[in-house]
């Protein structure tokens, strides 16, 4: 008998788990933003569960580290301290852009907390998009990156905690399937970063206080 696996011999005692066959070569059903409402309106998904939808798909977010969760806090307070009254800051809360609906660690959106009583924030209400990155850095820069840039969102923040720099992503493309930003600046240790809502800066974030 011909061995076809270069992997050593399982121990008895060990159990096998099945590997599905479809993985890597099936096409995989896409919802809509209406679909993926009603799941969770009929208890199919708990509101506040793990997931988000990105470009149709229903994804598992990434874990949560307490560093992550530290940052986010860290930069949240800084935001409180001068955005003005006419933006809401919110913290990983859902967005609606166009077939996805991420729930980005921070977004700041245009009108005050009552704007968004009874809908989430779409593209054109949205000044600001930060995502804190550790174990979702590639998702982050790649297909975060073409979905805020696709929906001309103007500013997008991806704080890479690996590499404590803030990566500060400008000048999107807009609707494409290339989408993506043309200007991309990184802030390490030791500068601050300008918080710009619409063309304004309204304060400064040092990057040393919020990577802990």
């Amino acid at each position: 008998m011909s061995v076809i696996s270069a992997m050593p011999p399982m121990p008895a005692t060990a159990t096998r788990k099945r590997v599905p066959r479809f993985l890597g070569s099936a096409s995989f059903r896409k919802f809509t933003l209406a679909e993926y409402h009603k799941m969770i309106e009929i208890g199919v998904l708990i509101d506040g569960e793990p997931y988000e939808l990105l470009e149709g798909y229903l994804l598992l977010k990434m874990p949560r580290s307490p560093e992550h969760d530290f940052t986010i806090s860290a930069i949240s307070d800084q935001l409180y301290q001068f955005v003005p009254r006419t933006f809401s800051i919110r913290g990983q809360c859902a967005a609606t852009i166009q077939e996805s609906e991420p729930e980005p660690d921070l977004v700041i959106a245009r009108g005050n907390v009552a704007t968004y009583r009874h809908r989430h924030p779409g593209p054109t209400d949205t000044a600001l998009v930060i995502e804190v990155s550790a174990s979702s850095l590639d998702r982050d820069r790649t297909d975060k990156a073409f979905i805020y840039a696709h929906a001309s969102i103007p500013i997008y923040w991806v704080v890479n905690v690996i590499d404590r720099v803030i990566e500060v992503y400008t000048l999107p493309s807009g609707p494409s399937e290339t989408a993506a930003y043309a200007h991309r600046e990184d802030y390490p240790v030791g500068t601050a970063v300008p918080v710009v809502l619409d063309g304004v800066t309204v304060g400064t974030i040092p990057v040393a206080d919020v990577m802990g």
